[in-house]
């Protein structure tokens, strides 16, 4: 259903005549957006009535993103009183739709270097980015014991099996915390990427950024929920990605630790998102992606003694869940 707030909004103030508004699909948050067709082209609406103070970092960020030679959609008309905002159109090309085992490496190198560059955007005039940091990740990943465990797979938590998660939380979070603090764009995947001409890469849904760990992002994109690659494929681009940043203190060794470790939390994260979003909102659309998600952290957490509590866990326990 098409808010007619909004449809109010872009007839009186943005002056446009004669369109179609056509939804799109969102993002897991309660944001909107629809595709505004008209005789000259077509713009982008993005309705965020329900969360309005989204829309003064999407403004603040893109405009930044921009002059640091970064594609986000250009702003053409707002309202952040009223959660509105008129973007340029960056079409259907999203990464996910695109990617093909031949063109992957030409699609991730431009977007590994894109992030390069946005690693290094952590001062935006006009918004103060929050930090990333263990108190933030230690209450995601509570969040994920309450929303997941709990009530999406209804499983009842002994002391012992909360003391020993605690115990893997902590070192994840820690890990994190031992990282050099970079601009997170914290969904920075294929769902929030554009293939655009020249194959540059158009980035969405930036506003929820943070001050964060240096592999947030990269693991994001490379151990993506909606579409998974061969493990000697993701430490290549991993490596690249490595050696495009150059940080001389940080050996290959720990940067893909960093990047294992962070993926771990990151993935617990989506688990959490997808969980809530069916239990609460009654949104059963990212219950897809868990069986992927889920994968991702047992294969990786067996590499650390560090995370074996956490693996004997999941796979004693949740995968038999699952399973049933």
């Amino acid at each position: 259903m098409i808010p007619s707030s909004l449809d109010t909004w872009l007839t009186e103030t943005c002056r446009l005549t004669h369109y179609q508004l056509c939804p799109l699909l969102g993002d897991a948050s309660f944001r909107r957006y629809f595709r505004v067709k008209h005789s000259a082209g077509s713009y982008i609406a993005m309705d965020a009535s329900i969360e309005k103070e989204s829309c003064t970092p999407f403004v603040a960020i893109a405009t930044e993103l921009n002059q640091q030679g970064l594609q986000t959609p250009k702003i053409i008309a707002s309202d952040l009183s009223k959660g509105f905002l008129l973007l340029t159109d960056f079409g259907d090309r999203l990464y996910l739709k695109e990617l093909t085992v031949s063109n992957a490496d030409l699609l991730y190198t431009r977007a590994l270097d894109a992030l390069s560059i946005l690693k290094n955007c952590h001062e935006i005039p006009q918004w103060e980015l929050k930090f990333f940091n263990q108190e933030r990740m230690r209450d995601e990943l509570m969040l994920c014991k309450e929303w997941f465990f709990e009530k999406y797979l209804s499983l009842t938590l002994s002391r012992e099996a909360h003391a020993r998660l605690n115990a893997s939380f902590d070192f994840l979070a820690e890990n994190a915390a031992n990282q050099p603090l970079v601009f997170m764009h914290r969904d920075y995947h294929s769902a929030n990427l554009m293939r655009l001409e020249n194959e540059e890469v158009g980035i969405l849904d930036f506003q929820d950024a943070f001050i964060g760990p240096l592999t947030y992002d990269v693991v994001s994109l490379l151990r993506d929920c909606y579409i998974d690659w061969p493990e000697k494929r993701v430490i290549e681009w991993a490596t690249y990605y490595w050696q495009k940043i150059a940080l001389p203190s940080v050996s290959l060794e720990t940067f893909l630790r960093w990047f294992d470790l962070m993926g771990i939390q990151r993935h617990l994260k989506c688990l959490l998102t997808f969980s809530r979003k069916y239990c609460r909102d009654q949104n059963a659309e990212y219950v897809q992606h868990i069986p992927r998600t889920l994968h991702y952290i047992i294969t990786i957490s067996e590499r650390y003694p560090e995370c074996k509590a956490l693996t004997i866990f999941l796979r004693e326990e949740v995968m038999e869940k699952c399973a049933q």
